[in-house]
């Protein structure tokens, strides 16, 4: 049996303590993993923040209580570093190595499918191969070829959606935000949760996220040339866009060209995606805050550490995670962790956005929080970007929130 492990918020660690740190902390993952294997068993470092381990006359149940042993032991090891103390996590693939093991290759593409599996499923998993996750590759292999025919036959579209503020909150500007579809070959509108995980996974993004940033830029500017009021388009950026050397350069190139108002542009990234690769996101976000962008952290309150990472990404919004804004006003743990967060923006003076917002009585919960903007359909739903410049949306007064 082979395990492959892949360390959760390693990055983090280099990012927020040094890459000492992090050397530090491989050391010592490397000395843990090797007190709780069998002397038969081999560990090995396959790069970066990757082990492999290799099972000797083992079983796959056997494999799998090894290997959530394993998880458990990191997941309960307390790194310190000076003055501070971090978790990590692991993901753990798990491969079966039988007489119809075709190659070393073809094992460690197993291994890695099963590792990322695990991640889906959440972190700090363990997962084993089965075939059927061979099909899910090739569906997934699938879109990405019906995402670049669609490229190639302009059958993506645009449409956005209004960010309205709520009660008294006073905001000349109106913000919206672009969606990404796409268009079938027998013209079904597709939404983007059934393409972009193949799209990520696959590298295909950045393209994406050049042209959408292209049609915003260049194209919403020129059909709001005649009005007079002042705007703000968000825009969706993938992880792999925020880690492309060459993407800065291309949006740097954009702002340039086409010269939009100061704030009428909003990035908006998911907060896995920022703390994913802290250093190189808050480089990122300077840069093109300097050059008269603003920024949204999306789905804020996902993470485990969320507001620690406040404090060094310059955010001018947050996006409240839907989860805790679609029952805010039944559920109290989930209306607490709404509070919170409003709190923590206007402590910091960062506006706050609850998406997924649904019904009145949940619009009427929020303005009670002091949450600033409310995105959803009960507000208003997408529309096409052609109905852009005649789109109107005053804010939400409070005596029409009960």
């Amino acid at each position: 049996m082979l395990l492959y492990l892949d360390l959760d918020q390693f990055k983090l660690v280099n990012d927020t303590c040094g890459h000492p740190a992090g050397d530090r902390l491989l050391k010592q993952i490397t000395g843990l993993l090797q007190t709780r294997i069998r002397t038969s068993d081999t560990l090995a470092r396959l790069g970066g923040d990757e082990f492999g381990i290799l099972l000797s006359d083992c079983t796959p149940d056997q494999a799998v209580k090894i290997a959530d042993t394993l998880r458990q032991a990191i997941r309960d090891y307390r790194f310190t570093w000076h003055d501070g103390a971090l978790n990590v996590g692991v993901s753990i693939g798990i491969v079966e190595i039988t007489a119809e093991t075709e190659s070393m290759a073809s094992l460690m593409s197993a291994a890695d499918v099963a590792c990322y599996a695990a991640k889906d499923q959440g972190r700090n998993r363990v997962h084993i191969y089965q075939q059927d996750n061979v099909p899910e590759r090739h569906r997934e292999m699938q879109w990405v070829s019906r995402l670049t025919r669609a490229c190639e036959e302009d059958r993506l579209e645009l449409y956005f959606q209004p960010i309205v503020p709520i009660g008294n909150n006073a905001d000349e500007r109106r913000h919206y935000e672009l969606m990404l579809r796409m268009r079938d070959e027998g013209g079904r509108l597709i939404q983007p949760i059934e393409f972009i995980p193949a799209a990520e996974r696959y590298n295909v993004m950045p393209g994406i996220d050049r042209w959408v940033v292209h049609q915003a830029i260049a194209s919403l500017a020129h059909l709001l040339g005649d009005t007079r009021a002042p705007y703000s388009i968000a825009v969706n950026l993938s992880g792999t866009s925020l880690n492309d050397d060459h993407f800065l350069e291309f949006l740097i190139s954009e702002l340039a060209t086409h010269r939009p108002s100061e704030g009428a542009i909003c990035f908006e990234i998911t907060e896995t995606a920022a703390v994913a690769n802290l250093a190189n996101v808050v480089y990122f976000m300077r840069e093109l805050r300097s050059r008269g962008c603003r920024f949204s952290l999306d789905d804020f309150g996902s993470g485990l550490s969320s507001f620690m990472y406040l404090k060094t990404l310059p955010v001018d919004y947050l996006k409240i995670d839907g989860q805790f804004v679609e029952n805010v006003a039944r559920d109290p743990i989930d209306r607490s962790m709404v509070e919170a967060i409003s709190q923590i923006g206007r402590a910091m003076s960062i506006q706050t956005i609850a998406e997924r917002v649904e019904s009145g009585e949940v619009l009427a919960e929020l303005a009670r929080l002091g949450v600033g903007y409310a995105q959803g359909f009960h507000v208003a739903e997408p529309r096409t970007v052609r109905d852009f410049p005649h789109e109107q949306r005053p804010a939400i007064p409070l005596r029409k929130l009960g």
